[in-house]
């Protein structure tokens, strides 16, 4: 089992997109109140008095979409001044980030990773669901972010992409072309049943491996000495400047090599993404008066039940373990 001491943190639960495998269609969202949410002072509080202590020192700020909350240049800037901390990282849909990227690079923000999830704006749009504007301007809005982010110095700059069966699964090699040039690595994830079961039909994903087969096919593929701090097996097309990342949570279970525990915008501390298990409401205790120390120790005997915890209805197939809260509920 890896040393646990990444920590996926979410800003927000609201987002300017609402894309299929994260905000699917037809679900009946509730969003957090303002005051639902953890404040900048008690979320610094958190990680600095908690989180740090008990061994995390890497930490991704995520959302629902982390760049629509006002204060978060602020709290990059106060995160990563923290001492020792090991590394400071973003995901984000890239729509905002044009006129952002200068101020969160200079508040201490060097990683980030930007969802582009097709290179075909009526694709994108399908995906992204965001209707006030014309799709080719949104997908401009967002190659923007990403080009802005690149020309500042963000490195590595990394590109998610949710692969779905017959909506983008066809752009894979053009996806995979942008590592060749550029130093941009680009991770194709496997799609997720989380909170969209409607979207998760016969054939729910495309798996790691036909992909990579295709990659092979068209170009080689060969293993990579790049190794970031998540699940992603990392290969590189030969001469390519940037690498291709695949995170097959769905065909290669990879619980053993989690070290991550995610924390949501209502303060909620989860140790597992596939199930419930030993969920802690660390906002509750703090508003309440509860001490740092007593929060370590509770958060200290959740790590240490995080091994079994991973696997619990892993491979049983038990119904009730799966959340039916949606991925942007849950932190992404």
């Amino acid at each position: 089992m890896n040393q646990v001491d990444y920590l996926r943190v979410s800003l927000v639960d609201r987002c300017n997109f609402r894309c299929q495998y994260c905000m699917p269609e037809g679900e009946d969202l509730t969003f957090l109140a303002r005051s639902e949410v953890l404040t900048a002072p008690e979320l610094l509080t958190l990680l600095r008095e908690v989180m740090m202590p008990v061994g995390f020192t890497r930490f991704r700020l995520t959302g629902g979409e982390p760049l629509i909350r006002p204060d978060v240049v602020e709290i990059v800037r106060e995160i990563a001044a923290f001492p020792n901390l090991r590394d400071l990282s973003m995901t984000t849909n890239g729509f905002l980030l044009a006129g952002m990227a200068r101020d969160l690079y200079e508040a201490g923000l060097r990683r980030i990773n930007i969802s582009l999830d097709s290179l075909v704006p009526e694709t994108f749009n399908q995906i992204v669901g965001y209707r006030t504007h014309t799709p080719a301007a949104r997908w401009q809005k967002v190659w923007d972010g990403i080009q802005t982010a690149y020309e500042i110095g963000f490195s590595p700059l990394k590109l998610n992409v949710v692969v779905i069966p017959g909506v983008n699964d066809r752009e894979v090699l053009n996806l995979a072309a942008l590592s060749l040039d550029r130093e941009w690595h680009v991770r194709f994830i496997e799609f997720m049943p989380i909170g969209n079961a409607d979207l998760f039909g016969e054939r729910g994903w495309v798996s790691s491996e036909e992909l990579r087969q295709r990659i092979r096919d068209r170009w080689g593929l060969e293993a990579s000495q790049v190794r970031g701090n998540g699940p992603a097996d990392v290969f590189r097309i030969p001469g390519a400047k940037g690498t291709l990342g695949f995170i097959s949570q769905m065909s290669e279970c990879f619980c053993d090599r989690c070290n991550r525990m995610r924390l949501s915008a209502d303060g909620w501390l989860r140790p597992c993404l596939l199930n419930e298990t030993g969920q802690m409401d660390l906002k509750t205790m703090l508003r309440e008066g509860a001490s740092v120390e007593e929060m370590r120790d509770r958060v200290r005997n959740l790590l240490a039940l995080k091994p079994e915890i991973n696997y619990k209805g892993r491979d049983s197939g038990t119904e009730g373990q799966f959340y039916t809260r949606t991925m942007s509920q849950i932190g992404g």
